[in-house]
């Protein structure tokens, strides 16, 4: 029961091939002849089945004669089994499928009555003698045909189903010619009507061929996967290779080749998909998609004309697709005791023998109906297309087209199309019609129109037309003659609609019109207003009210007689020019983004302003500000927001000086402000405390209010009247006020320029001591004082200075954050602390982590994960063994960055922990939002331990948060057995500091992580 199932699903396959032809010819032809095709493809199918029916079932099947052809089961049906019908059925689509191959290539040319008798031919004589040579023995156990007798091998149909239809189109298109003018010199017929319907006609063959090569098994066993799989491979790799090779023979991708590629594809694996492999197939797909395409080039040359290639696609991948067997088949799995080359030789006489067979059979069938019927359609009727010659298949619509059709190649509008009265069309054709009429008798008032304008302008057309000034003739009272096209762009108001109109009353501002009419009276001779044969710069108004710069030439214009005829203004629009300079101006002197003035404006204010001073012995007061941590919202908030602070530090700025102090952005979040009236030290002071406390105010960037102070230095001229030096003197001073505190101002005294010095030799020092290796890292134990062991360490960098000695981080570190050099300590320490790492897991059975302190800026750098994962890998150590500890001040950053970034830590098992908790923001909010893992509190608070009332309550509410949000805690700087009986009382058990431990060496901690792993015990815990 399941293989009769099987074969009825695969008939059903192989019958939906049908709509796939019918829709790949139906594209694929002229549009006037698709009706034809259509109706040709289910004639095809009907004549034939019946035909299969009747005769070619039995001559297929039945009993064989000598293996030729067969003498049994005609008409079948009566007293069939249920196995046996659904054979039939199978059978049946296949002799249509041959059937419809004949009809398609001699589309476009041939009558409806000689596809008919082409096809009743196939499906008689043809198709059911050569099927019974090779096919017999698939219905007839006891009885085969002669070739399948030699070991002919065809699964599917290759030959016995394509090729077949391949052969007997050939003869057809060999003897009823090309189509009209297919070959002519010049002529090149379209690709087809609708290729898009093809397309989909060959994704309906390609999925009928589902039942066509799987149904061959007769039977759903294990082999149909694999056959499916083939013969999709090779109909992948054929619409490739014809493709390709059309693409690299003329350039272009050509639809119909892609879609031939694929069916021969599919053509060229049938024969052979049940004992060929996979990469055999795929070399099959790509001969056959070569095939189609070199034989479609030598059909052309030859000057045969196959509609829809279906000789190469067909025929020819069916012949190769036959031959292949031999040549990839599996020798065992064919079992027909042939070696491959005698295989060889019975696959290609079964080739030679069919093909003969067909052709002969085709040249006596064809030349005897040539004899009784007309199987070619006359000139005529190929002209006018199949659909109406042999159908009559015309509408009102078609002929409605027709006729629009021909007043499109004519270009004849003078006669109406055909008006059918009561219907649809013909309510279309006479609306058709008026629009006609119409447009006839807009294009006959337009030309008549134009020669009037041509006549009227002909005069001055050269000169107005042509200039780009406005050019506007106006007669002694200012009323307009003549206004060309430039001044209606530039005025906004047509010709027609000022003719006539006065000129100084319409474009001429109000306030000014009185001086203009007194200016005309006089010829434009008088001094006030407006002078002849002068340029006048002025103001006009467009027809809008909008007031606009120009500059206006007048010339007197007199008649032969000398006596006054006209005025010709000569008007240009400026506005162009003047906002050039302007801004030309702007950008020579202002800040583009802050509209503040810029470095060179200062530069030469700040020397006019010291010459001056100079000359009259007074002062001059310079402030430069500077931003303090600007760097860190550009680098975590974005440049966007960084531009913001900018723009608002300006306003600011701008709001408490006075009138005659100059403000300019000296570069990136530098500005200064120079004072050069009624200078002293205590008005400087003043103004830089405004400027303080306007600067204390939180910003809003990126929604979040941030407070970002500035550091001010004031510089004063004291027999000091070089501008360089003043500057540079206000630059030290800020840097100085950075360095005591930020957010504060300083007055330049003579010791700051040593002191800048000297720092910026420390911040090289600091690069020498990375490249020379002069730092280290101590390791400070965490204890737990519940189990009484050592649960981490925290890495502390230390620098071994050749000169200074041991160096604290307090003193290099900030120097560090202010440069790159952060990220490059960071990354330092970070590879050292998992080398060590690396070494405990060697040494030791259980290696404990290692805290490493990551500054804000290093946190969110490019490429920070990286570093990460490609230290751990190259040390081979567990993710779970190191830990991140950053401050609150990171979280100001886009917390979408932030959670990102953590989650790219805790992907690979590190830890994240907030050091010195309570000291920053200490905002809820990311605590709630950010995959936090310990709170570390600041050693400040345990510090005030039993010092102070509040320490404690600062740290049992630190403690109490981090469990309510299920958060470890750590109390670091825990110095005195009070203060760790306070922290355990509190619920807070892992400890840090001098109490327990001070920082280790490499080694030494080395060793107290082997003692601890023996003897726990020797932690002191209170």
């Amino acid at each position: 029961m399941v293989e009769v199932v099987w074969l009825l699903v695969s008939a059903t396959l192989v019958f939906m091939m049908q709509a796939g032809f019918l829709c790949l010819e139906s594209g694929r032809i002229r549009s006037k002849n698709s009706i034809n095709v259509a109706a040709k493809n289910i004639s095809d199918f009907i004549v034939s089945s019946a035909v299969f029916n009747l005769v070619g079932f039995g001559l297929m099947f039945g009993a064989s004669y000598q293996g030729i052809f067969g003498t049994s089961d005609f008409l079948f049906g009566d007293q069939a089994s249920f196995s046996s019908i659904a054979f039939f059925i199978f059978q049946m689509m296949f002799c249509g499928t041959a059937a419809t191959l004949v009809s398609g290539a001699v589309a476009e040319r041939m009558t409806f009555v000689g596809y008919l008798a082409i096809t009743i031919i196939l499906s008689a004589f043809i198709y059911p003698i050569v099927g019974h040579w090779a096919w017999n023995g698939i219905y007839q156990v006891n009885s085969q045909g002669w070739l399948e007798t030699l070991g002919f091998i065809d699964f599917a149909g290759s030959t016995i189903v394509h090729s077949v239809g391949g052969w007997v189109a050939l003869v057809a298109i060999w003897m009823i010619g090309p189509r009209l003018r297919r070959f002519d010199q010049g002529i090149l017929l379209p690709q087809g009507s609708n290729l898009p319907l093809s397309g989909l006609g060959v994704l309906l063959i390609w999925l009928g061929w589902v039942g066509f090569n799987g149904g061959s098994t007769l039977s759903f066993d294990k082999s149909v996967p694999h056959i499916l799989l083939n013969t999709f491979i090779s109909a992948i790799w054929g619409g490739i290779a014809s493709t390709l090779l059309f693409y690299s023979l003329y350039r272009y991708i050509n639809v119909s080749q892609l879609l031939n590629g694929v069916i021969s594809g599919l053509v060229g694996i049938t024969a052979g998909c049940h004992v060929v492999s996979t990469s055999a197939s795929i070399f099959i797909g790509l001969m056959s998609g070569i095939i189609t395409v070199v034989g479609s080039i030598l059909m052309e040359r030859w000057r045969l004309d196959d509609a829809l290639d279906v000789v190469p696609s067909h025929l020819f991948a069916g012949v190769w697709g036959t031959l292949a067997v031999a040549l990839f088949g599996n020798l065992e799995t064919m079992a027909t005791g042939l070696s491959r080359w005698q295989q060889f030789q019975v696959q290609a006489l079964g080739v030679v023998s069919i093909g003969a067979y067909c052709v002969i059979v085709s040249v006596v069938a064809l030349t005897l109906l040539t004899k009784i019927m007309r199987l070619r359609v006359t000139h005529e009727e190929e002209e006018q297309g199949l659909n109406i010659a042999e159908h009559r298949a015309t509408t009102e619509l078609i002929d409605l087209l027709n006729s629009m059709h021909y007043q499109e190649d004519q270009a004849d509008f003078s006669k109406h199309v055909p008006e059918e009265p009561f219907t649809e069309v013909g309510q279309i054709a006479k609306q058709y019609n008026q629009v006609i009429d119409r447009v006839q008798q807009e294009i006959s008032e337009r030309d008549q129109a134009l020669y009037w304008f041509k006549e009227s302008e002909m005069r001055k057309s050269a000169i107005l037309d042509s200039s780009m000034d406005c050019i506007v003739t106006i007669d002694g009272e200012g009323n307009i003659i003549e206004y060309n096209p430039a001044a209606e762009r530039t005025f906004g108001v047509l010709k027609r609609q000022v003719k006539g109109a006065n000129f100084i009353t319409t474009f001429v501002p109000e306030n000014e019109r009185t001086g203009i009419l007194s200016s005309l009276e006089t010829g434009f001779s008088s001094s006030d207003g407006w002078l002849i044969n002068r340029r006048n710069h002025f103001q006009l108004q467009r027809g809008d009210n909008e007031v606009f710069p120009v500059e206006i030439a007048i010339t007197k214009v007199v008649n032969e007689q000398g006596s006054f005829q006209e005025f010709t203004l000569h008007i240009r629009d400026v506005t162009r020019h003047v906002k050039l300079q302007q801004r030309l101006r702007f950008l020579a002197y202002s800040d583009p983004l802050t509209s503040l003035f810029n470095r060179t404006y200062m530069t030469e204010r700040l020397e006019h302003a010291l010459q001056q001073a100079q000359d009259t012995h007074q002062a001059v007061a310079l402030l430069f500000l500077d931003l303090d941590k600007f760097k860190i919202i550009n680098d975590t908030l974005g440049h966007k927001a960084g531009d913001e602070l900018l723009c608002e530090v300006s306003e600011r700025l701008s709001r408490v000086v006075s009138e005659s102090d100059i403000i300019a952005r000296w570069g990136g979040d530098e500005f200064l402000i120079m004072l050069k009236h009624d200078v002293c030290t205590s008005r400087a002071e003043r103004l830089a405390n405004k400027i303080l406390q306007q600067m204390r105010e939180p910003v809003l960037l990126a929604g979040k209010p941030v407070k970002v102070g500035t550091s001010i230095g004031i510089a004063m001229t004291e027999q000091l009247y070089n501008a360089e030096l003043l500057i540079q003197q206000a630059d030290m001073a800020m840097y100085w006020a950075k360095q005591n505190g930020r957010d504060n101002a300083k007055f330049f005294e003579a010791y700051m320029a040593s002191e800048v010095t000297s720092r910026f030799q420390y911040e090289q020092e600091i690069k020498d001591a990375l490249d020379q290796q002069q730092f280290h890292l101590l390791y400070q134990p965490q204890v737990d004082t519940l189990s009484q062991s050592i649960v981490g360490f925290e890495a502390l960098i230390r620098w071994s200075h050749p000169a200074n000695g041991m160096v604290s981080p307090a003193e290099f570190i900030p120097i560090a954050e202010e440069s790159n050099l952060i990220c490059r300590i960071g990354d330092w320490v970070l590879e050292h602390s998992i080398a060590t790492l690396s070494q405990w897991q060697k040494e030791c059975a259980n290696a404990l982590p290692i805290a490493v302190n990551i500054s804000g800026r290093h946190f969110v750098a490019e490429g920070f994960i990286k570093t990460i994962e490609t230290l751990l890998l190259r040390y081979q150590v567990d993710g779970q063994l190191l830990k991140i500890e950053i401050t609150e001040g990171v979280f100001i950053h886009d917390m979408s960055q932030c959670i990102d970034i953590m989650g790219a830590l805790k992907a690979i098992g590190v830890e994240i922990s907030v050091d010195d908790f309570g000291t920053g923001y200490s905002s809820l909010h990311y605590l709630k939002e950010l995959p936090l893992d310990i709170l570390k509190i600041d050693k400040s608070f345990v510090r005030e331990i039993g010092d102070q009332a509040e320490g404690d309550k600062i740290c049992e509410a630190i403690i109490q948060l981090a469990h309510n949000l299920d958060l470890k805690v750590i109390a670091e700087g825990v110095e005195t057995q009070e203060q760790a009986k306070v922290l355990n009382r509190l619920g807070c058990y892992i400890h840090q500091g001098y109490y327990y431990d001070r920082p280790l060496s490499e080694d030494a901690a080395l060793k107290l992580l082997k003692r601890e792993q023996h003897t726990p015990d020797e932690v002191k815990v209170p």
